[in-house]
């Protein structure tokens, strides 16, 4: 089932939570509350007349980029490597963009985001990341870089789980991939199990159509299976069982958060998300607003919240007020297009210019709709 409705309403409303939490992401719920009163911050502090995203955003969509480019490479070549390397390739663009200046120099890139010049801007990105990427970004399950367990490593996956709902994928190799596309620069079972965990949610809700809390029974089922011998599941999974239960409890929200944690590791972070998606899965505007108003990493968990949400009720569900003002909405809009349409060309006479440039020169630019 590759629904349109839902595919852009998980990017741009894990884009939309991003940005709602991002202007607080570093204060205690107390300051929040005393700032913008006894609701918490529920609109979008605007700063140059637009809502700004945060590296939560920017990261997610290079996750995207990065599968589109091994499916390109596989469909114009007839071969390809494991989704992985395309990832860590576009994460690698990514990271020019937080250290370098726009215009890149001349010469080949693995993501046409590269050539979007609001993305060369510095958002908080993580120091797990940046130190990661630096060193090459190419760990693995087998060969972990570090022991990070920040969440740097699920709040960038749900494109995973959209990508290949109904695609030739079994959902141990959607989650597989969630957890491989994290520990290229998370080493921690806490860092990465979370985003295999994230893209199986996403997965049943975009493919199946799960309802919410379905689908986290059937994560929290699928992991012991799909990762054997992971010595921290157990952590992970009853963290999550925690926030279903507290959401089905219908408690006090921050209270309810504050059990679970703040966020800035990949278990507490899915866990706060997983309880404001359950809790609220009919309401997009509820369930992102419980997920910033917090102790902690309010940006990373209004992201994740907002991609699940996003899935489960579709683009048209998202109030507008959160869609006007949002920064880079309309690159946003574009890559879940391309997520959703897929690589339609291949090594023998089907063409796309407008593919080619994004996905085999990487010289696209959104401006103007042209190669640059």
């Amino acid at each position: 089932m590759r629904d349109l409705n839902r595919f852009k309403g998980c990017l741009v409303g894990g884009a939309v939570g991003d940005a709602l939490g991002y202007p607080v992401e570093f204060m205690p719920a107390s300051a929040i509350f005393h700032l913008y009163g006894k609701g918490g911050i529920r609109e979008y502090v605007l700063r140059h007349d637009v809502a700004e995203i945060s590296d939560d955003t920017q990261m997610t969509l290079f996750t995207a980029t990065g599968l589109l480019l091994g499916t390109t490479r596989g469909m114009t070549r007839g071969i390809m490597g494991p989704y992985e390397g395309y990832i860590m390739s576009s994460y690698q663009d990514w990271y020019l963009t937080q250290t370098k200046k726009y215009p890149l120099p001349e010469g080949y890139h693995y993501s046409w985001l590269a050539n979007v010049p609001a993305l060369f801007s510095r958002r908080a990105p993580g120091n797990t990341c940046m130190s990661a990427l630096a060193a090459g970004g190419n760990g693995s399950l087998e060969a972990p870089l570090n022991h990070s367990r920040g969440c740097g490593g699920v709040m960038r996956a749900a494109p995973i789980g959209l990508y290949f709902n109904d695609r030739w994928y079994t959902q141990e190799q959607i989650d597989r991939v969630g957890a491989g596309s994290a520990v290229l620069t998370h080493g921690h079972e806490l860092g990465y199990l979370p985003a295999a965990m994230l893209a199986h949610i996403v997965s049943r809700i975009a493919g199946q159509g799960d309802a919410v809390a379905a689908a986290v029974d059937d994560a929290m089922a699928a992991m012991p299976t799909v990762f054997p011998e992971a010595k921290h599941l157990g952590e992970l999974l009853a963290l999550v069982g925690k926030a279903a239960k507290l959401a089905r409890e219908a408690g006090d929200d921050l209270a309810a958060i504050r059990q679970l944690g703040e966020g800035w590791v990949g278990d507490e972070a899915l866990a706060i998300a997983v309880y404001c998606a359950v809790k609220y899965a009919d309401s997009f505007e509820k369930g992102v607003i419980a997920a910033v108003n917090h102790d902690g990493d309010s940006d990373s968990t209004g992201s994740i919240t907002g991609n699940i949400l996003g899935a489960a009720l579709g683009y048209d569900a998202i109030p507008q007020k959160f869609l006007d003002k949002l920064e880079l909405r309309d690159v946003i809009e574009e890559v879940a297009e391309d997520l959703w349409h897929d690589c339609q060309i291949d090594d023998y006479d089907r063409r796309d210019p407008v593919w080619e440039s994004k996905y085999v020169s990487m010289t696209y630019s959104p401006e103007g709709k042209k190669d640059v």
